[in-house]
């Protein structure tokens, strides 16, 4: 992409980098001048038109049309939902966990999905943990545990816990053998990880607008293998997953052939013109750039942070780090607030910090950083 902007010239998109530093993509992307121009389209069209729904729909499939073309995939195999959580829904209750029970995921799933997984235990799913070791689970975790009783094996791309980037091309290989589907959660690393859906070999592949997408919460977007088949129709519908929404026929239950079997009600309209905006800015960058820009980044922030003898979660591997630098500590939330106050944001969870970078962030915004949390030592 010879026209591609700069690392410089992008950041220049986003206002707040003016007076902050944001280090929490895996929480909520930096506000962009896009997303400040799509909100306030979203706010005109109903002051200047009422209730153009015509309009709105037009964007929505504008934000399907623009996912679909970051994972290699076509309009017709995704389908918009609210959430990552909801898309994980709509995958597991079509499934038939009679004569194939077994569901394998990780204790370093989002614990959301993993919630969702646990719930089919209900409907006779028996679920399994590849467990980490040291931060790490590799695809001899999932091996062990993918048999032909498999019928469902769920792999992050990213983890949210500690940045750990999935083998997920291995993963889906090993389920394929056995005859098992393939789900993968891309929240915490579409939009700065590459990502073609023909090659991971998944079959379901889901992701949200408001991080590294740089949109806004309320909307997700579910990809399904074209020619994946359910065994039960999806229970939670309507009138957005009918084969023709706007025949408005309370009495007639139909569902598409394509992915947009899986919608149910209205899509959160503000939502979709978040999410033109940050695809928008997306497609004009080479996810491939973004990587290597963070893989040295990253890299830099770990080392430093080592060398001021601070302990880390994320992997020091950089082919199996992410856009992520986990930062262990006692008290996550309270440096979280003390570098919040010095305008630097970033995302505690559980027993860390994370810090997590986009092409936007460079290297005065790690010395600033590190800088602060060397200051939040010395004062306690």
């Amino acid at each position: 992409m010879t026209d591609q902007p700069s690392p410089a010239a992008f950041r220049e998109r986003f206002p707040a980098f003016a007076d902050s530093v944001h280090l929490a993509s895996c929480s909520q992307g930096a506000l962009s001048d896009a997303l400040t121009a799509e909100l306030f389209e979203f706010q005109h069209t109903i002051r200047e038109h009422g209730a153009p729904w015509g309009i709105w729909m037009a964007k929505v499939a504008q934000a399907r049309e623009l996912f679909a073309r970051l994972i290699g995939a076509g309009p017709d195999d995704i389908a918009v939902v609210p959430s990552a959580s909801e898309g994980a829904y709509q995958v597991a209750s079509t499934q038939s966990w009679h004569e194939r029970s077994r569901l394998v995921t990780t204790d370093l799933e989002f614990p959301s999905l993993g919630h969702v997984w646990l719930a089919q235990q209900g409907r006779g799913a028996a679920v399994e943990f590849a467990e980490q070791h040291d931060g790490i689970v590799d695809a001899e975790d999932y091996a062990a545990l993918i048999t032909h009783e498999t019928q469902l094996v769920s792999v992050p791309l990213i983890s949210y816990a500690n940045g750990l980037r999935f083998p997920v091309r291995d993963v889906a290989a090993l389920a394929r053998a056995h005859g098992a589907r393939t789900f993968v959660d891309a929240y915490q690393g579409l939009g700065v990880e590459p990502v073609d859906v023909t090659e991971l070999g998944c079959d379901y592949l889901v992701s949200g607008s408001l991080k590294y997408l740089l949109g806004i919460s309320g909307i997700a977007f579910l990809y399904v293998r074209p020619g994946v088949r359910d065994a039960v129709s999806p229970p939670l519908t309507g009138w957005f997953g009918r084969t023709n929404p706007f025949e408005f026929d309370p009495r007639h239950l139909d569902y598409p052939a394509h992915a947009r079997r899986f919608e149910a009600g209205t899509p959160s309209i503000p939502s979709a013109y978040g999410a033109v905006a940050g695809l928008t800015l997306l497609h004009q960058l080479d996810a491939s750039h973004i990587r290597d820009h963070l893989t040295g980044l990253t890299g830099q922030l770990q080392q430093r942070l080592l060398d001021a003898g601070e302990t880390l979660r994320s992997p020091l591997d950089e082919a199996r780090r992410g856009p992520l630098v986990a930062l262990r500590d006692r008290d996550p939330d309270a440096l979280a607030a003390f570098l919040a106050e010095r305008r630097i944001v970033c995302s505690p969870r559980g027993d860390v910090l994370r810090m997590s970078l986009h092409y936007y962030n460079n290297e005065s915004d790690l010395d600033t950083v590190v800088r602060a949390i060397a200051d939040y030592r010395v004062s306690q």
